[in-house]
Parts: C-alpha cells; structure tokens; sequence
C-alpha cells in the first residue's frame, strides 16, 4: 500500500455525499490497494452535520481509510489534492430562474476554481457534479488558468446509465449487455441521448440497438424523453432529487477516468469541446463519447451523424452558449 492519496469532496453534508463517501472509502473507485485521505468540505452552518458524517466514516472501520478531514475552509480543503469531486452547488429554489442559479453558482465555482489553481496539485483530476454541472465546470476551469483545461470533467454518466439501463429493460437484458451509448451536450433537459452507434448482446450475439429493439418511433421519441427527463420523475416520486443513482455515477466516471474504459467501450463526459470533429463550437463544456487510457480521455473519433442528430446536438450546443455567455458576465463582475 502506497502513499495515500488526496480526495476532496464538497458538499459533503449532503445527500448525494452521504451515498458516495463509503463507496470511496471502502475502495469500489481507486481500488481495494489505494489508502485515501478524504476531505470534506461543506458551508459553516453545516459543519455540525458533517461532524456526523466523519463519526460514521470512522465507525464504518475501513482499511483504506488513513485520515477525515472536515472544513469549511478552502485553503484546507484545496491543498495538494489529487482529485476534486465538486458536489455542493447552490440548487435551484422554486421560483428561481435558471439564470439566478447561474448567478450564485459562478461565485462558488469562480471561488473554487481560483483555490484549485492555488493550492491543487498541477496534475489534479477535477470532476463536477453540481447543476448546471456543464457550465460550473467552465467557470471552474476558467479560474484555474494553471491546471490543463482537459483535467475539468463534468458528470453525465447518470443520464448515460439511465439511457443504457432504459434500453435494457426494454429488451429484458441486463445493463452490463449494453454500451456505447452516448451523451451528447447539456446536463439539462436539452441532452441528447443518442443509441445509433449503441450495440446491445442479445443471446450471445451483439447486435445494433435499433435493429435490435425494432421500434424507431419509441427510440425517436419515449426513450429520450424518459431519459432527458428522469431526474424531474425521481425529484416528483421521492421528494428529493437523485442521490444513489448519482453517487453511482460519480464512482463510475471517476474510476474510468483513474483505471481507463474497457477496450471496445466508450463512455460518456462532460468535457472541454476544443479540437472536437463533430461540429460542436470551442470553449464549451459539452458531453462526448470519450474514451481513456493513462488517466487522459480523448474523442471517440468518426462516428457518422445523422440528421436526427445533428439538429439535437446543435439545439443543446446551443443553450450551453447562451448558459456561458451569461456565467461569463456573471464571471466578469463577480
């Protein structure tokens, strides 16, 4: 067992933090080998909470687990990290605008960009979960001038696993069967779930998603929508929004980005779009099918793109420039 690594979580008070910290901790992300020191970093009025959270992270007993440390102070919480899993956001309120969440985001992303950029490792892997996820990840990134635009990722493999596992109760497989479905865009309901290039195991035998399901207007219309919609339909069923699904996500991008994706398999993240082939305009955060090796991610290069496609990218592309136009404003006078 090596030396540990440095793993910050914010908003670790949170619901999402409360599913996600055992599952770093017990080792299902940097594997069972990898000792962690984990900091949590949440908002004063919280830290009474958090206090709790480090008794049960404690109480749990965990072999990997050498040190906790709980603060509300950036200086603590951003020194020598070696990863970065930005949570807390400020989320929307009702009767809030996107653009007042845009607002109050930029300050806290603005804020923990700049201390990433002063106190963070050089080579530190920053991945961002809190909504509008695509666009504080930029703001992130814009304020860490220092660290290398493509080590800014942001969580879409939620809505790339709800797409995957949609498909496979479609077909009575299991997730596992299915991959290379793709993300395209904005963590928003503009996304753009797209299965064209989705290949699915049917009795041993792997087989296009289209050819293999047989129902265009269902994949064309219901399955995105579902998809694009799901965290509506958690939030109306549990009164809260996604916290297990999310936490699983997030194990599951930050492990591909430590130990590479599968051979065959792409996945897909949030990431800068500069030098990308399909069209998309630079200097957005924008989802892609990606795929890793040595802890850098690069574009699934070639995939065909159909009509179809083509306007659902461009529409998503579309609302992520107007988002960053007004978070950089925001930026300017913040």
């Amino acid at each position: 067992q090596g030396e540990p690594i440095r793993v910050l979580v914010t908003g670790a008070a949170g619901q999402i933090a409360y599913s996600l910290l055992y599952s770093i901790a017990k080792g299902d992300v940097f594997g069972k080998e990898q000792p962690l020191v984990l900091v949590l970093l949440d908002i004063t009025p919280m830290m009474t909470v958090l206090e709790g959270v480090v008794m049960e992270l404690q109480d749990c007993a965990l072999p990997l687990l050498r040190e906790v440390i709980p603060t509300d102070k950036e200086e603590v919480a951003f020194k020598d990290l070696d990863i970065a899993i930005l949570v807390g956001s400020m989320p929307r309120r009702e009767g809030m605008e996107r653009k007042d969440l845009l607002k109050a985001n930029v300050k806290i992303f603005k804020s923990q960009g700049t201390a990433l950029d002063k106190y963070a490792k050089k080579t530190v892997k920053v991945v961002v979960v809190g909504n509008p996820a695509n666009t504080n990840c930029l703001i992130a990134s814009k304020s860490a001038p220092s660290i290398p635009k493509e080590n800014f990722t942001c969580l879409t493999r939620l809505d790339h696993n709800r797409a995957k596992s949609q498909i496979a109760l479609k077909l009575g497989v299991t997730a596992n069967d299915v991959k290379n479905v793709i993300i395209w865009g904005n963590h928003s309901s503009t996304q753009y779930p797209d299965v064209n290039h989705a290949k699915v195991n049917v009795k041993g035998k792997e087989v296009g998603v289209y050819e293999a399901i047989k129902d265009d207007s269902w994949l064309k219309g219901d399955f995105i929508l579902t998809v694009q919609q799901r965290g509506a339909a958690v939030i109306k069923a549990r009164k809260l929004s996604s916290a297990m699904s999310a936490a699983k996500a997030i194990c599951d991008h930050v492990r591909d980005i430590w130990f590479g994706t599968p051979a065959g398999e792409f996945v897909s993240m949030g990431v800068i779009s500069d030098g990308n082939s399909y069209g998309v305009p630079e200097d957005l955060l924008y989802s892609f099918p990606v795929v890793i090796k040595d802890k850098s991610w690069k574009f699934v290069e070639g995939l065909p793109i159909n009509d179809f496609s083509r306007e659902k990218m461009d529409l998503t592309a579309k609302e992520l420039a107007e988002e960053k136009e007004t978070a950089v404003e925001f930026l300017s006078s913040a």
